[in-house]
Parts: C-alpha cells; sequence; structure tokens
C-alpha cells in the first residue's frame, strides 16, 4: 500500500469516516406526496433513485467531455483537489462565513456516495480524506464512471443512464452533443437548472458548458453553435400526476427548502394551496378556446388564479398542455418573462391618485403627442388602430386603455417612482429606471404572470399585498409536522381609497364602452362589479387579460412561446378574455361577491367631464366622481376664457412662441394635466402637437 496508503488508512480511522454497517439500518426510503388542498392527490414523488449504471465505453465521448469542461477543467491533471477552488472555499468560509468550496469530480463523488450534504467543517474534512484516497486506489477513468453513475441529475435521476431517460426517453449512449451538454449541467444544481421546472435557466446552463467544451477544445465554436440552437424534444410520463406544472413548481421548492433526499425518500406529506377542481376546469377552458385561435397564429395560453387576501394559488396552467411537444409544453409561462402590454397601466393610475398628482376626474388630452426624450429621438406612441378621442377623464382614460392619456400619467409620476412603486406592489423584475423610457407604461418591460396577479391582487385586497403561496402544510414520517401555513399579514403598499377607486374604474363598463363597447367579454353576467383590465403588446406577441374580486385573481395570457406575432388578434377582448370571462364566470357562478363598501376617506362630488372640477355656471356635462379625502374639487372654472389666437392659423399661441398675426379671442378652452391648452372649438390640426 506503501507509506501514503497507511497514513490515509490511519486518518481515515482517526476521523470516523462512514461505518458500512450503516447500509443495515431500518431506515427505508419512502415516497412523498402531493394534494391538493382538499386532499386530493397530484403526484407522488418515488423513493427509490432510479440508477441503472453503465460502462465509461458506453456513455458518449461528449458527456464525457461536456462533464469535465463544466465541472472540473483539470479533472486529469490533480489528485483530486482544485487549488484555486480551495482558496475560494477558503476565503468564503472565513471572510463570508458560508462554508463552500469548489469541488472537483472525486470530491462530489465523495460528497454523493459516501457523506451526507450538510456543510461542516468536519464533513469537509471527512471528504478530503476520502479524496485522497479515492484518487490513490481509482484510476481517472474508473472514478469518472463512478461519478456519472452516482450523481444526482434531478429528481430520482441518479447516474447518466437514469438522466438520459428521464430527459429524452433513450439510452445514453444515443445523446448527441446538444443532450449531453444539456445532462452534463445539472449536476451544478439539479433544482435550479431543472429543464422541466426552469426551462430557460436550463437553456443558459447548456450554453455555459458548450461554451467550456469551446475552451477546452473539446468541439468548435461552430459545433456549440449548432448544438445551442437545437430543439430538444423532453420527454415526461403522462402517468399518475395533476396540475403539472404546479406541482414541479412546489416539488422544486420542496427541494430548495429540504433537500432531494428528504424530498425522493423522506415520505413527506404536502398539503398544497391547489383547487384541483378549478385547475381541471382551467386546463378544458384553455384547450377549448385555443382550438377556436389555431388559424390565427396562436399556439399556446396560461392561467394563474390567486386568492388575494391569502395569496393562495388555485390553479396555475403553464400552457395548453405540459405533455404537448408542438409548443413545448413544459414551458410554464406563469413564472416566464413577457411583456404585459396595457395591463400595467392600473399602476401608473394608482401611483397618481395615491400621491394626489391626479383625482378620477382629472382630464387629459388625447390626440398625437411627442414626448422629447433627452439624447434620444422624440417618442410619438400611437393609440391602438390609431384612433383619438379628444378630452377624456382618468376614468375614460383608464377604462378605455387610451395610450397617450397614460404616457402623460408617467411623465408625471416619474420613471423612477412608477418603477419604485410597482415593486412594492409586487411586480419585481422592473428594477432598474434606467432601463427604460416612458413605453413602461405600455407594457415596455418584462413581468411575470406570478408578479402581475401578486400586484392585481394587492389592489383587490384594498390595498394590502401579499405574497403568492403554494403550500399550507408539510408533514414528515410519523406525522411530525415541518411546516403549517399561517396566516400572516401583509404589509399595507396602497391605501383603501386609492385600490377602491382604482377598482371602481375598472369595473366601470360604460367608462370602457367608447372602446370596448358595452357589454362585452370583459363583463360577467350577474356580477358588474368585477374589475378587469387586458393589455395587448403593439407587436401583437402578448395578449392578456386579468381581473378580480375581492377574493380571487383570474390572470390570463395567449401567444407564442418562441415570441412570433400573432395574427388576426383586433381587441382586447379578443385571445385571452373569453378565456378569462368564462373562468370567472364558472367560479362566480350562482356566487355572491362579497361586498367592499367604499371607504369612509372617499368622498363623492358631481364634476364637469371637460375640467374635472366642479360644474361651472354656464353648465357641462357631468357625472359622479369618488376622490380621496382632502382631494374633492372646491372650484368652478368657466370652459371660456380669453386665449391669445394665431389668426393665420387659427390655434392658441403657445407660452413663448414669437407671432405677429395674433389677437384676443374668447373661446372654450380645457387644460389638461400636462397645463397643455386645447381649444375646444378652434380648426383641427395634425401636426403631432395636440393643440
Amino acid at each position: 500500500m506503501g507509506l501514503i496508503g497507511l497514513l490515509v488508512a490511519f486518518l481515515m480511522m482517526v476521523v470516523e469516516l462512514p461505518n458500512p454497517k450503516k447500509l443495515q439500518s431500518s431506515e427505508y426510503p419512502e415516497s412523498s406526496r402531493i394534494y391538493d388542498r382538499n386532499g386530493l392527490l397530484l403526484y407522488e414523488i418515488y423513493a427509490d433513485k432510479r440508477r441503472s449504471p453503465v460502462k465509461i465505453d458506453q456513455v458518449p465521448k461528449y458527456l464525457k467531455e461536456a462533464t469535465v469542461a463544466i465541472e472540473d477543467a483539470n479533472f486529469y491533471h490533480h489528485i483530486g483537489f482544485d487549488i484555486k477552488g480551495i482558496g475560494r472555499a477558503i476565503y468564503r468560509t472565513l471572510f463570508r462565513k458560508r462554508i463552500e468550496g469548489g469541488s472537483t469530480l472525486t470530491q462530489q463523488l465523495v460528497k454523493n456516495a459516501l457523506l451526507t450534504p450538510e456543510k461542516t467543517i468536519s464533513r469537509k474534512v471527512k471528504e478530503a480524506f476520502l479524496t485522497l484516497a479515492t484518487e490513490i486506489i481509482y484510476s481517472k477513468e474508473q472514478i469518472l464512471e463512478m461519478y456519472l453513475n452516482q450523481t444526482p441529475y434531478g429528481g430520482t435521476m441518479w447516474g447518466v443512464e437514469a438522466a438520459a431517460n428521464g430527459l429524452f426517453n433513450k439510452t445514453v449512449d444515443k445523446l448527441d452533443l446538444a443532450e449531453s451538454a444539456m445532462i452534463a449541467g445539472l449536476p451544478g444544481s439539479p433544482t435550479r437548472y431543472s429543464p422541466f421546472a426552469y426551462p430557460e435557466v436550463a437553456k443558459k446552463r447548456q450554453a455555459l458548458v458548450l461554451k467550456r467544451m469551446v475552451e477546452e477544445k473539446y468541439i468548435t465554436a461552430e459545433q456549440a453553435r449548432e448544438a445551442e440552437n437545437e430543439e430538444l424534444k423532453y420527454f415526461v410520463s403522462r402517468v399518475g400526476i395533476e396540475a403539472p406544472h404546479f406541482v414541479f413548481y412546489v416539488k422544486e421548492q420542496l427541494i430548495e427548502k429540504y433537500g432531494i433526499k428528504k424530498v425522493n425518500e423522506g415520505g413527506l406529506k404536502v398539503i398544497t394551496t391547489l383547487d384541483l377542481t378549478i385547475e381541471q376546469m382551467a386546463e378544458k377552458i384553455v384547450e377549448e378556446e385555443l382550438a377556436k385561435l389555431s388559424k390565427l397564429r396562436v399556439s399556446n395560453g396560461a392561467v394563474l388564479i390567486t386568492k388575494p387576501d391569502t395569496g393562495e394559488i388555485l390553479a396555475m396552467v403553464g400552457s395548453k398542455d405540459y405533455f404537448a411537444n408542438d409548443i413545448d409544453g413544459k414551458f410554464n409561462v406563469t413564472t416566464a418573462l413577457r411583456q404585459p402590454g396595457s395591463s400595467i397601466k392600473p399602476f401608473n393610475y394608482a401611483l397618481g391618485i395615491e400621491t394626489g398628482k391626479v383625482t378620477a376626474a382629472s382630464v387629459f388630452y388625447d390626440g398625437p403627442t411627442c414626448f422629447e426624450s433627452v439624447g434620444q429621438k422624440n417618442y410619438c406612441p400611437t393609440n391602438y388602430g390609431g384612433n383619438y378621442f379628444g378630452i377624456q377623464t382618468l376614468r375614460n382614460s383608464l377604462a378605455s386603455s387610451l395610450n397617450i392619456p397614460a404616457v402623460k400619467m408617467l411623465k408625471i409620476n416619474g420613471l423612477e417612482t412608477f418603477v419604485a412603486s410597482a415593486a412594492a406592489m409586487g411586480i419585481t423584475t422592473l428594477t432598474n429606471p434606467d432601463n427604460y423610457g416612458l413605453s413602461l407604461t405600455l407594457g415596455g418591460g418584462e413581468v411575470t404572470m406570478m408578479d402581475m396577479a401578486t400586484a392585481f391582487g394587492t389592489i383587490a385586497n384594498a390595498g394590502v399585498k401579499q405574497n403568492l403561496i403554494t403550500i399550507r402544510e408539510t408533514t414528515g414520517k410519523g406525522s411530525e409536522k415541518l411546516e403549517e401555513y399561517g396566516f400572516i399579514p401583509g404589509e399595507r403598499k396602497l391605501s383603501r381609497e386609492t385600490a377602491f377607486i382604482i377598482s371602481q374604474i375598472l369595473s366601470d363598463d360604460n367608462a370602457r364602452a367608447m372602446v370596448f363597447g358595452r357589454g362585452s367579454m370583459l363583463n360577467i353576467k350577474g356580477h358588474p362589479e368585477v374589475a378587469v383590465k387586458t393589455g395587448t403588446t403593439n407587436d401583437m406577441r402578448d395578449n392578456w387579460t386579468i381581473g378580480y374580486t375581492p377574493d380571487l385573481v383570474v390572470a390570463t395570457w395567449v401567444g407564442n412561446n418562441n415570441n412570433t406575432k400573432m395574427g388576426g388578434l383586433v381587441s382586447g377582448t379578443t385571445g385571452a378574455a373569453p378565456i378569462w370571462n368564462k373562468i370567472m364566470t364558472k367560479i362566480l357562478a350562482d356566487k355572491p361577491i362579497r361586498k367592499v363598501g367604499k371607504p369612509d376617506g372617499v368622498k363623492t362630488a358631481v364634476v364637469c367631464n371637460l375640467t374635472g372640477m366642479l360644474v361651472p355656471e354656464e353648465g357641462c356635462e357631468s357625472h359622479q366622481e369618488y376622490f380621496k379625502e382632502g382631494f374633492e374639487p372646491k372650484t368652478r372654472v368657466s370652459l371660456t376664457r380669453n386665449v391669445l389666437i394665431d389668426k393665420d392659423t387659427g390655434q392658441i399661441v403657445k407660452e413663448g412662441e414669437e407671432k405677429t398675426n395674433v389677437e384676443w379671442q374668447n373661446h372654450p378652452v380645457v387644460e389638461d394635466v400636462t397645463g397643455a391648452l386645447v381649444c375646444l372649438d378652434c380648426p383641427k390640426i395634425e401636426n403631432g402637437n395636440g393643440n
């Protein structure tokens, strides 16, 4: 054995390395089960490790090279330890109080096969001795073979043969370069890089593996590009699983919290928030409605249903069919980044009302308008369909989803303030305001459906934000209570008054009639109090409808996973809206909606439609409006005023303009929220400035 071997053997005994007699332990693995909120079984996580050992010569060259490239580039040149990795681990342990290391393949093999995953000093010492012993006893090829057979690749997949079968339904020797790179990237974090739970992250991990293979000169850059562009066909068995997008989302949360071993073998009983009856109903409606849209180049749809007062997820339909291959059905749209279109507008107007910059009666001029942008070309948005509606209240502007008023509102609020406000209400993906322009209020930033449900839920819950949750109770072996959901009140992010006013606007069928018509798909029969907002991106890639009651948020989306344009969708009431309408109608059938009374801090006043102020002496078409206390209008503004008119054009002369042929005239004039004067009877012009 030699002096070194004897020394290692002695040290192994001193540090009390694992005793082989533990193999006779009575602690047998037990499967874990995930249930819906009513105790219906959704999925059983098998306790046994799916492992089929293979010889090293059965493993494709690409998979061996990919594994070495991403996990341990110096594998063939060290004796079990990476000096740079050790240095990094020591630094993080001493100065960041975080025990971790740059483990080699040999170290990972020892940890997975012989030790527990705990991060302690004593385990690292044991790992070091066992690593050195392994390098002395076995050849590099033997170590690599054992690593490839005994490493976890996610879920119950242990070893590359199980991974090849579980991901691609083929034996390991049939894997190509693209598939090999995807599998090789999994051991780094089987949860985070799972192509079933996080396909976008998994794809980026695959790209990194290919890049490392190029750097190590295993493949060419051209081979890497071809492999990265290859469309992978994943395999998932349909047997024994309900609500698959939700189940795998929950499973990954459990693994993050308890570790793979406890989830796979610990006999957990998990009661979730999901209502299987609602889930199955939503799945059926998505499938039926998408069949009607197939000729319009719409291939996928998604639904998320939550309880705003608790944050519980009742249904998560991540695609039209988790098992569909034509659209990569496993892709979970509810957690993916998409542009929200106009569905983000309520948060912009809510900020303006909350800060007192505007009221629901404030007037905006909706006409061709350009906005200056420092160092860039002027931003000149248009309304959907190219139509403009002149002077409109905030109520009509939001309910009918007019673009020009929304951009003016964002300019008044300021990008930085809006991004901070949206984040506070639950939209986590909008972070740096420098990354956006005024188009942000028209959906120019990317969001997730999960975040949108949280933010709309904040308004529905009278301004209190509740984070979304998926698990109500987790029990271990022997009925050991590991976790029990106890309601924790969320934080107030919006005043009751503002939340009430926004909800009242979004449920006003009259206010949205000029664009959507009365009695559209945005109305739920027998429930006029349901609030709703649509959103369609200008490039026709995303179509949303999100609506709510005090007890329910239903978010729906249609589009294409690959971001290709849809065709034929002509308004916010097609596409996602019929799905939303049918789901909301079925859930609310024969059920009264919990009434939320007008907060004491909300007052009413009759105001002029053209000024947002009290009705002037000469009269004006009017309506009753809601106001936060202290912001009710106190004055009457006459529509007729003396203004300086350019006699050549008949238009109001703007302050600072030098004109010679001018005179003072009396005209009916309105001032919108930006301070711009709009002449109601002057000749119409189409010069883009709106006056």
